[in-house]
């Protein structure tokens, strides 16, 4: 009966995370299916390993295997990764109990708590980070800054050029920035379209997205 309130209460953490915390907000299919299978996988083993006296030890170590592969085997944003971790630590924490105690139950919704509060849409509303290709090659990190405020409507806090080249006169950049309290919301949207577009190697085509600075050569392409 224990182990059956074991389950029952790691398929309700699991489905809140997933279904009221996870899935509203970002709206991903794919790791909802990773979710659930990866904690009620864990739940399923960690049980029959519980009852062995190398059952903590395992469950880490199954914890630590699985992190690794899934980490390794596609990349996932870092919030996306705190999801993930979360769904593993749920299902250790009622796979490797031995009953339902005020302990697990509290931790458990502590770490339903944690990510719902950590990664609400309130916290931080404002701040962005985008990696831009921009079609001319900024050398001054300065002028690179000013024009990456006027293109974003915002303040920069800080960028990281990942790459200049100056054959092609492109510069990579990932900037995070605060948007204007007065700016649209559709500037950001235009970015945020721009950066998800596949860049075409090697040619340009007519509907290549520009901002209105692209006649000065300093535009933004995919």
């Amino acid at each position: 009966m224990d182990r059956l309130l074991l389950v029952v209460a790691d398929l309700v953490a699991i489905s809140v995370l997933t279904f009221v915390v996870y899935f509203p907000r970002h709206h991903r299919r794919d790791l909802v299916a990773a979710f659930l299978g990866v904690n009620v996988g864990v739940l399923a083993v960690a049980m029959v390993l519980g009852s062995t006296s190398v059952g903590i030890g395992m469950g880490m170590g199954l914890f630590g295997v699985l992190s690794i592969i899934r980490l390794r085997s596609y990349e996932i944003a870092q919030h996306e990764i705190a999801y993930y971790f979360s769904a593993l630590a749920l299902g250790l924490l009622t796979g490797l109990s031995e009953s339902l105690d005020l302990l697990h139950t509290g931790l458990m919704l502590l770490v339903v708590a944690t990510l719902y509060a950590g990664d609400h849409p309130r916290l931080y509303p404002r701040h962005r980070q985008r990696e831009l290709r921009l079609d001319s090659a900024y050398t001054d990190e300065q002028a690179l800054r000013a024009h990456l405020e006027v293109l974003l409507g915002g303040r920069v806090l800080n960028l990281s050029v990942k790459g200049i080249d100056l054959v092609n006169d492109t510069t990579l950049v990932e900037v995070r920035y605060v948007t204007s309290a007065s700016a649209p919301k559709s500037t950001s949207a235009s970015v945020s379209g721009v950066a998800a577009k596949p860049e075409h190697a090697g040619s340009r085509t007519d509907d290549d997205p520009r901002t209105d600075d692209s006649r000065s050569g300093r535009g933004v392409r995919a």
